[in-house]
């Protein structure tokens, strides 16, 4: 490690050398909490692998990730520059013209991982990286989800995710898909508007209500000037309702290039008065954990982000965002023993005391915390079930998700202390819940080499199955034509997947059809895959009309679709018979040879006139160098 750039809450960012390719990295080490958390681990691997696969100009590349000695690391591209959080507080607003091509360079990023299937998560200013070149880039893709499950942040009903961009469907129900992503590029772009964010509150919690409950403001009521169209661009963006957004951040690309076409110059250039006074209000904005609706009452919780510093490579573990807990508070003991070591004049002060410290010792012992409590039977119950059956019984239920090929899913099939066990009261008792049989999708291998497509397949818990070569005239020699199972398809650990590998295009053996019909000709060839031009003809005297006189290629072989030309025949060449009857022989001749024939004489009654009575053919035409035969009297 060369030094370190940044801290966080979730991580430190060292800059690294990489001593294979001899190349500066980002290295994101997380914080050993989340190293030792083997769902993290899991899921962070498989979230890494997912972001690697991004090729963006405008995303922050993914080279490698691991585990070493306990610590779990990310190695990124490292990006020389300023992140959108320190151009906002230098600025305080952009020019509608700055904050677009922002916009678009995000959402161009954000659009490559939807098509992808990836979404972000934690879209926000602290995330967006403008190289020392001008380039913008997006980092952390796949770290929110890492921390996060699948559906909800957190086992344990907390919600991860930066708050001032949360959208209201993360806030409730603590899901998200690419429409989350879209309104939280709809509030940056509200911030790098206005110089300020679009909601305000001196907790996450009272942020995370505004979220849920009100509208997002009209930029141009922070800013006089401001077009209605932006105004538009960032209503249709941050609308509460998931479906009333644009579908993804593509779309949401296209609103923006189309609402950009309508502006003027002096209107994408313009920036308002004193717009550099804004800055101060604009803060670095911290991940922090929030806990998921589960009641009707929003009980406010102290802690405020305070503010971090730019690590030049981005992220919610970069250093530049602390991550902050906020949980409801535990009610008080209601027994209090107080001890007053001065004497009084009377005795009973003294006696009151005792008598109230047995009297707590009691409750502490029979009622309060110390009192002993049996883990009921919750064995086979929904994780519902037993969770209010532990808290009746004065435990602490905490729940280890846990694959099963046998148990329901959501059912509960272990519990640790084992049931009947006798315990103090709000001791934690630990729930394994099943999460249903264990599944793996057999990933997209078409078009990849046999080497590449092992190591994924290594990388997904799967195993190689048979390998089988076939011809593919559309997949190139090596590479993967397909896997069975199919690509998406659920399938158990250390499933094998079975491969058929390209041998490359097929070669077809070339016949020669020289002297033969051409139908034929063009017939056999188109079955066996040819392409056939026969369009092109010729006179022959050896060749019959129909036939062809010449092919090319004429051997050999060929692949499918490749062209074979044919020359087809037309026969000999036709020419007018002239009539010479009634000439003498002599001058007949000398016609019928100018022509291009032959002459045959015959004589009818010795021909001693020498003139031409009959000839044949008589008249038409006939193929040039034919005999016309003369019959002379």
């Amino acid at each position: 490690m060369l030094s370190r750039i940044a801290d966080g809450g979730m991580a430190t960012v060292y800059l690294a050398l990489d001593e294979r390719l001899d190349r500066e990295v980002a290295l994101k080490v997380m914080r050993p909490h989340l190293a030792h958390d083997e769902t993290f681990v899991s899921r962070f691997r498989r979230e890494a692998r997912s972001a690697a696969a991004l090729s963006h100009p405008n995303v922050v590349a993914v080279y490698d990730q691991g585990q070493d000695d306990g610590s779990v690391f990310l190695a990124m591209e490292y990006v020389p520059g300023l992140t959108l959080r320190d151009v906002l507080r230098e600025e305080g607003t952009l020019s509608p013209r700055a904050a677009l091509d922002v916009l678009e360079a995000v959402l161009l990023a954000l659009a490559e991982a939807h098509t992808k299937g990836l979404i972000h998560r934690d879209v926000k200013p602290e995330n967006v990286i403008i190289n020392d070149n001008g380039t913008v880039k997006v980092a952390d893709f796949g770290l929110a989800r890492a921390v996060s499950s699948q559906t909800m942040t957190s086992s344990s009903g907390v919600l991860l995710g930066t708050v001032a961009y949360l959208s209201p469907e993360q806030v409730e129900r603590g899901v998200a898909d690419a429409r989350s992503d879209v309104y939280a590029a709809g509030l940056m772009l509200f911030e790098m508007l206005t110089g300020t964010k679009a909601f305000t509150g001196e907790t996450p919690i009272h942020v995370a209500y505004q979220h849920v409950h009100g509208g997002v403001p009209r930029p141009s009521d922070r800013v006089a000037g401001l077009p209605p169209a932006l105004d538009e661009v960032v209503a249709v963006a941050t609308a509460r309702d998931p479906d009333e957004r644009p579908t993804d951040a593509a779309d949401f690309l296209t609103l923006v290039r189309r609402t950009r076409a309508t502006l003027t110059p002096a209107v994408l250039d313009a920036r308002p008065d004193g717009a550099a006074a804004l800055a101060a209000a604009s803060v670095p904005t911290a991940t922090a954990a929030l806990p998921v609706r589960d009641r009707s009452a929003v009980v406010p919780a102290g802690g405020a982000n305070g503010p971090g510093r730019s690590n030049g490579s981005g992220g919610s573990g970069g250093g530049h965002a602390r991550t902050t807990a906020i949980s409801l508070p535990r009610e008080p003991l209601e027994g209090v023993v107080v001890a007053d070591g001065r004497r009084g004049r009377n005795w009973w002060p003294a006696a009151a005391a005792s008598v109230l410290l047995a009297a707590a010792t009691a409750w502490f012992f029979f009622l309060g915390p110390g009192a002993m409590a049996t883990v009921p039977s919750v064995l086979d119950r929904t994780q519902a079930q037993a969770v209010s059956a532990l808290e009746a019984a004065h435990l602490d239920p905490s729940v280890a998700p846990a694959f099963s090929e046998d148990v329901a899913k959501g059912t509960v099939m272990g519990v640790d202390p084992g049931v009947g066990a006798s315990v103090r009261r709000g001791s934690e008792v630990v729930l394994t819940v099943s999460k249903g049989p264990e599944r793996f999708a057999v990933p997209t291998l078409a078009g990849s080499s046999l080497a590449e497509a092992k190591r994924q397949l290594a990388g997904t818990n799967l195993a190689l199955g048979k390998v089988t070569e076939a011809f593919s005239d559309t997949v190139p020699e090596g590479q993967v034509v397909s896997s069975s199972p199919k690509a998406g398809a659920s399938v158990k650990r250390d499933a094998a997947v079975a491969l058929v590998v390209s041998k490359g295009r097929q070669p077809i053996a070339v016949p020669d059809f020289t002297n033969k019909s051409a139908k034929d000709a063009q017939q056999a060839l188109t079955d066996l895959g040819l392409k056939v031009d026969a369009s092109k003809q010729d006179n022959s005297d050896t060749v019959k009309k129909g036939d062809v006189i010449s092919q090319s290629p004429r051997d050999g072989t060929l692949f499918k679709g490749d062209a074979v030309t044919l020359v087809v025949s037309k026969g000999p060449v036709l020419v007018d018979v002239p009539n010479v009857i009634g000439k003498q022989v002599d001058e007949a001749r000398s016609v019928l040879e100018a022509a291009g024939f032959k002459v045959k004489v015959e004589r009818a009654l010795g021909g001693i006139f020498g003139t031409v009575r009959f000839q044949d053919p008589e008249s038409g035409q006939a193929p040039k160098g034919s005999t016309v035969t003369v019959t002379i009297v």
